[in-house]
């Protein structure tokens, strides 16, 4: 399909992609307006970053994640790889959520089931995106591991905190 696509249409793709993805970080972000507060309040792990570190890191997972469904819409396009993209849409849409569990509603039990959700929702995409094109699959790494990470810190939050989520 990629020799098909014009390069302007290759262009118009990623832009596309990267707005989708960067729509969905607008709504998680608006779950999460009067977030430092609160997680300033919040007793934390020794190993918890500084709130200033997740910005910078969920802005360059969301760029990589554009780029990795632009690569597999490039190589086989939405009606050939409609299961990968569907799974990249259902797991940014979870994705989404989980700020508003955890910052906006204060959910600490539903915010770690849904983040070991979108675990699980991360780690299919990604094979399946590997199996349209290794390169796409591997730009998901760095955020299946920041999930991981991320998953461990909210539980680990939420049972230090049991009055507060």
């Amino acid at each position: 399909m990629t020799s098909t696509l014009s390069k302007t249409h290759q262009a118009v793709g990623l832009a596309g992609w990267l707005a989708l993805c960067f729509a969905a970080a607008a709504v998680g972000a608006s779950g999460s307006i009067r977030a430092r507060g609160f997680y300033e309040s919040l007793t934390q792990p020794s190993w918890a970053p500084p709130g200033w570190v997740f910005g910078p890191v969920w802005t360059a997972l969301y760029a990589m994640m554009a780029i990795a469904a632009w690569l597999v819409w490039r190589e086989r396009g939405w009606r050939a790889a409609q299961t990968p993209l569907a799974l990249f849409l259902f797991q940014l849409a979870a994705n989404a959520l989980w700020s508003w569990l955890f910052f906006a509603w204060r959910q600490g039990a539903w915010a770690s089931a849904e983040i070991l959700l979108l675990w699980a929702l991360i780690f299919v995409t990604l094979v399946s995106f590997w199996r349209v094109r290794s390169a796409a699959g591997v730009l998901l790494i760095p955020y299946l591991g920041w999930v991981s990470f991320a998953a461990g810190l909210c539980i680990t939050i939420w049972r230090l905190n049991p009055d507060s989520l």
